[in-house]
């Protein structure tokens, strides 16, 4: 598959061999979300973001896995360092008991490993003052050692926001408010509170801002005369600095100068979930980079292969068994992967090429004139398109799925694209001009009805 000249070619999606697999793997998969019967072959071929389906279907994929493959399929770099380590057993060992190597010395050894992912992450955090790292499995994971040091720093109660999406554990699960089926008869952790995401100028004004003595809701409810809770009873605040599965609503740029000033005025500790954001899925390692906000905690995983929960010192607890777990430093591929993927995001400078290749994106949706659609929104290659309705979006994502294009859903009626970080300038536009055709297909359809 020669990635400059490769298509997307479908015959049938899904396929018959498509839906015999799925219909296999459900005989044994309890009920999750799949969002459709694309089935990828790993014994065909892939590249970049070009991927061949078990029916032979060569499909253009920019979902990147939700975000969880940013360097999109078989990267040279990464394939190449990956050959080059001999398989061994256990590959997966007790990660926080016992210590894994991948040659010498251990600052710079042949294969980088758990030790030197920290390394690479404190690095990407220093001008955040973080010096330390707890590695786990999944950004899930990650929230939830994020909200585990922050409450054993101080504290019981916790602000998150609406559109808010953490993860699937209990303690994640308590600080979501995107969908009421993520929440719905589980048991909560007490003293979370829910505050309006100002994504909008109308958002900030008339819901954030306020007439009270702190002039915001969080301000008003901390205020030492007039507030409702004692601010050392707070833990952390936590924030998606782009929401993910709430509608890739970005923030309003004054938002993150009120938390800053509310993080100084009361030593609130933010926690900044950087799950899908992060790793320059917006053109800055971290989403939060791009905001006038100091996070005390950063919660990163999907495209970093593990969970990783990031902090200072001080906010991590003393005690060495507050937190552990035995597979979290301790899957050498995994490791691996995430400390090459962020060498290949510097080495080829990919930074540059999401801001360039995003704004290329963002120009495109903007100027196509796509019946249907009301946003178009995001930072970088973390783009959505928002639609008049959720059927539409739905069959916007079905249509463009049948011409080789794979997209993903988020919020209530918005389609989101994640093409891989090093999406060339042809593979923009193979993919705007498929979702073009497939919003004007539904369009039609829609008409003729």
């Amino acid at each position: 598959m020669d990635r400059d000249t490769v298509e997307p070619t479908v015959d049938t999606m899904p396929g018959e061999r498509a839906k015999r697999w799925a219909d296999y793997h459900h005989r044994y998969a309890a009920p999750s979300t799949y969002v459709y019967e694309f089935v990828w072959d790993t014994q065909a071929d892939a590249v970049g973001p070009f991927c061949t389906d078990v029916d032979g279907n060569v499909l253009l994929d920019f979902t990147s896995h939700v975000a969880a493959a940013p360097l999109g399929y078989n990267n040279p770099t990464l394939r190449e360092k990956l050959a080059e380590f001999d398989l061994v057993d256990p590959l997966k060992i007790a990660g926080q008991d016992f210590y894994v190597s991948g040659g010498w010395p251990p600052e710079d050894p042949e294969f980088p490993g758990p030790t030197q992912l920290m390394d690479r992450l404190v690095a990407m955090t220093d001008h955040y003052g973080m010096d330390r790292v707890f590695l786990s499995n999944s950004g899930a994971e990650a929230v939830e050692n994020a909200i585990k040091i922050c409450y054993a720093s101080g504290g019981h109660r916790a602000f998150t926001f609406e559109g808010a999406f953490h993860g699937r554990t209990l303690g994640a699960l308590s600080l979501n408010r995107s969908k009421a089926v993520h929440r719905t008869g589980y048991p909560e952790i007490p003293g979370v509170i829910s505050v309006p995401y100002p994504s909008s100028v109308e958002t900030y004004e008339n819901r954030w801002l306020t007439d009270g003595p702190g002039g915001n809701v969080v301000a008003d409810r901390l205020h030492p005369d007039r507030g409702v809770i004692d601010p050392d009873e707070v833990a952390y605040l936590i924030l998606e600095p782009i929401q993910g599965e709430g509608g890739y609503r970005v923030s309003h740029p004054e938002f993150a100068r009120d938390l800053e000033d509310l993080r100084e005025r009361y030593d609130l500790r933010i926690v900044a979930d950087e799950i899908q954001s992060g790793l320059g899925r917006t053109g800055e390692l971290w989403a939060v980079d791009d905001l006038e906000l100091t996070p005390d905690v950063i919660a990163a995983g999907k495209g970093l292969r593990v969970g990783a929960t990031i902090s200072r010192s001080e906010i991590f607890p003393e005690e060495t068994s507050r937190i552990s777990s035995t597979w979290g430093a301790g899957d050498a591929i995994a490791a691996m992967q995430g400390a090459l993927t962020i060498d290949v995001i510097h080495e080829d400078d990919l930074l540059a090429n999401v801001r360039e290749r995003g704004d290329q994106l963002r120009r495109r949706l903007e100027t196509a004139d796509l019946p249907g659609a009301v946003d178009v929104r995001g930072k970088g290659l973390m783009l959505a398109v928002e639609f008049d309705t959720t059927e539409r979006r739905e069959d916007v994502v079905e249509v463009a799925l049948e011409r080789g294009l794979l997209t993903i859903g988020c919020g209530y009626k918005s389609l989101r694209l994640l093409p891989p970080l090093d999406v060339t300038e042809r593979e923009i536009d193979l993919g705007v001009e498929l979702l073009i055709e497939a919003v004007e297909s539904v369009a039609a359809r829609s008409r003729s009805v």
